[in-house]
């Protein structure tokens, strides 16, 4: 039986340039212009060149942009929920013209890949913000960064030079090659992924091994590209992970690999996106539980769960396991949801992330009915206010 197929049924795309190729790619190109790539942008180059995104194999043109923001889909049809876009000042961007070819680089100048160009278009920022952050508030974080991003994008096929992007993590950072790589050899042929940018806590903790119970392997996928300022930082995050797996999984059954995809912060969109990534990634089932890739009071407890009831069939492999809130139940004396406990609202023990964060920075180990003393420890001694 053979692994899960890539998102868009074409195979996993790679983009990537290696080695003398990149050398000699570059020096083709000694005159070209140059884009310089955001944080966000160079991840999705990243992204793209490993087949992450597949079936995406560039920066989105404009007739797939406006798709995917009033359709939830590419051009022709494949289900695709965020625009994934490269943002360049007008004044740059007027000179450049189809079949043109870009050199795109980071924040220091190294170059980063090459850009085959399509098109360039303007967009209506406030539009998409509405539409895709279902809000135009800036004072989202989503909807800040797109905000601030220069007011023309530029679409076109991508070559990546870049082999690997998550410095801080060489051991973790696997592309979708090389997990369904470790999947085949574990022989796991269902595996349910955990998307989180948060250390895991009991509840998190609760629906891994509820879905651990009906499938061969858990992908523990945290995201390790660019977050909130105020999100716990990544490496602090790593660590918890690595000691809860280290004590409270079974061998053999968890493969820890960093994602460094940037969060956009967009809810139910951007749990369809995660859940994309996880198939590439070669996962049959993807955890979807409360407030998704959610930001303050901008969606629902469940909203997620609903948009992927609202795609046409057959527009994803990947299923998702739906949970509920979880907590921990006085009456039976363990973690459930109200789908397994009778409890009352006074018998279920659910701490509020400020609660957590006044006890963290008081150096106060949270009770272990929220998260293993283990975690605790790394937070209180890492952190002077986390954020859970």
């Amino acid at each position: 039986m053979s692994l899960i197929d890539p998102h868009g049924n074409r195979g996993l795309v790679n983009r990537t340039l290696t080695g003398a190729a990149v050398s000699a790619r570059l020096a083709e190109l000694a005159d070209a212009p140059s884009l310089t790539l955001s944080n966000r942008e160079l991840s999705d180059l990243y992204l793209i060149g490993v087949g992450a995104l597949s079936p995406l194999t560039g920066f989105q043109s404009e007739r797939d942009y406006h798709s995917v923001v009033n359709h939830l889909a590419l051009a022709d049809g494949t289900v695709w929920p965020l625009p994934v876009t490269l943002a360049a000042p007008a004044e740059q961007a007027e000179r450049l013209r189809p079949g043109q070819i870009v050199v795109l680089r980071d924040a220091a100048g190294t170059a980063a890949g090459t850009l085959t160009v399509a098109d360039v278009y303007g967009y209506d920022a406030a539009e998409q913000a509405r539409l895709v952050y279902r809000t135009d508030d800036a004072a989202h974080p989503g909807v800040a960064a797109l905000y601030r991003q220069p007011n023309r994008l530029v679409g076109g096929d991508v070559t990546v030079f870049i082999d690997r992007i998550a410095a801080e993590f060489p051991d973790y950072e696997l592309t979708p090659t090389e997990t369904r790589a470790r999947f085949d050899a574990l022989g796991w042929r269902s595996v349910v992924a955990f998307q989180t940018r948060n250390p895991v806590h009991r509840a998190h903790e609760y629906l891994q091994k509820c879905a651990l119970e009906t499938v061969d392997g858990l992908l523990l996928h945290p995201v390790v590209g660019e977050t909130k300022s105020d999100d716990i930082p990544a490496a602090v995050r790593m660590r918890c992970y690595e000691v809860l797996l280290e004590r409270y999984f079974p061998t053999g059954r968890v493969l820890l690999a960093a994602l460094p995809v940037a969060m956009r912060y967009a809810g139910p969109r951007e749990a369809i996106f995660h859940a994309i990534l996880r198939q590439n990634y070669g996962c049959t089932h993807f955890i979807v539980g409360r407030d998704h890739a959610g930001v303050g009071a901008y969606y629902g407890t469940y909203d997620a769960q609903h948009l992927f009831d609202e795609l046409p069939v057959g527009g994803l492999k990947i299923e998702p396991l739906k949970y509920e809130h979880a907590f921990w139940c006085l009456r039976t004396g363990g973690m459930a949801t109200t789908k397994s406990s009778p409890a009352t609202a006074a018998e279920q023990i659910v701490l509020s992330g400020t609660k957590v964060r006044e006890m963290l920075a008081r150096g106060e180990r949270p009770p272990i009915t929220f998260t293993r003393p283990e975690v605790a420890d790394i937070l209180i001694q890492s952190l002077s206010v986390p954020v859970i």
